[in-house]
């Protein structure tokens, strides 16, 4: 039987970044995880601090932002890899107040780090943007698919990642320590996305779940140098192609795509470039989202090894190494969680 600190369920961003955070802490650990269904395999993965609906910064924003980029950074000297790039993102302006609801955000606190005063204009013509752009500043993009091939690479020559469905009927509960199947160890740390639903000690938290699906499309013309904001993004991923998306389902948990947010999506594009383009592939998630917009972190009230770190949304990249170390510091250390992240302030959900 093979004694570990941690056996970590899933390896979506949470699940990476929480292994991580156990290497640098030099615990031991095996990660367990199916290699279907998991969200951040088709995520967009750009890094972009400002919610451009409302112009205003997420939870934590500042603190998630700058972990991040340093943890990612780490990440790539470890692996040899380039997973990081920069990339500017441009909001698309349809009217006057728009412009000035973002000359308004750039004089703010915080935002005034990213929301850039300067408007880009729009010289190409290729996007319908009679008002021109608003560029982010500091923004990028993470390539999620590269980073979890060569952590899972890192792992499996250490004996450290396991491609199985977990099932949790299979723990066995000692006094300081569990058993699962050929694995002791002293804590799980589920880090399961929206399949959390068929986790037995935590399906009753309120997580939500809302399906994205995005498009590939190859467009010649485009010649994009920068991700575009509309009502949805248009992601350049080079080669001519991008990727567009994505459309917010709140009503279908599957991980099927469907002809009907291509035929939203292309209608969508269509309105927005005045280039041709094609699609050329598909695909669908279902984001781990809240209604409260906080994750879903701490360790379960009964079953003191049994361990989350979930919820986190639409900005996973961001969120993730922060809240790994939350998690962890809280495990090792006994630092208290923020209440607002904490899975204790839904008590109910737990008994």
């Amino acid at each position: 039987m093979k004694e570990v600190d941690y056996i970590i369920v899933g390896f979506g961003l949470a699940g990476m970044a929480y292994a991580e955070v156990c290497e640098q802490s030099q615990k031991t650990f095996v990660v367990i995880d199916k290699e279907v269904e998991n969200a951040s395999r088709v995520a967009a993965g750009l890094y972009n601090p400002v919610i451009l609906k409302r112009y205003s910064l997420p939870y934590k924003a500042l603190e998630q932002f700058d972990k991040a980029l340093v943890f990612y950074k780490k990440m790539e000297e470890k692996l040899g890899v380039t997973i990081l790039s920069d990339l500017p993102v441009r909001k698309v302006f349809y009217n006057i107040e728009d412009q000035n609801n973002w000359f308004t955000a750039s004089d703010a606190i915080g935002l005034n780090r990213f929301v850039n005063s300067t408007i880009v204009k729009n010289t190409t013509n290729v996007v319908r943007a009679p008002f021109d752009f608003g560029e982010v500043a500091e923004t990028g993009k993470l390539d999620v698919v590269k980073l979890q091939g060569s952590f899972k690479k890192y792992l499996e020559n250490k004996n450290a990642f396991a491609k199985a469905s977990f099932n949790h009927s299979d723990i066995q509960f000692k006094n300081n320590h569990v058993i699962y199947q050929a694995y002791k160890a002293k804590h799980i740390v589920f880090a399961e996305g929206f399949g959390m639903k068929s986790n037995p000690f935590f399906a009753k938290l309120p997580l939500v779940g809302n399906k994205g699906e995005y498009i590939i499309i190859k467009s010649p013309l485009l010649k994009l140098d920068a991700a575009i904001k509309s009502s949805f993004f248009i992601i350049p991923l080079g080669d001519n192609l991008y990727k567009v998306g994505a459309t917010y389902n709140w009503t279908d948990k599957d991980w099927f795509f469907t002809s009907i947010a291509r035929k939203e999506l292309e209608d969508k594009l269509s309105e927005l470039v005045t280039v041709p383009f094609e699609v050329v592939g598909q695909i669908a998630g279902v984001r781990p989202t809240t209604g409260d917009r906080r994750p879903l972190v701490g360790i379960h009230p009964k079953y003191d090894q049994l361990c989350i770190l979930n919820g986190l949304g639409t900005r996973g990249v961001m969120a993730a190494p922060m809240f790994a170390n939350c998690l962890f510091n809280l495990i090792e250390n006994k630092e208290p969680l923020l209440k607002e992240i904490d899975i204790l302030r839904f008590p109910k959900k737990l008994s």
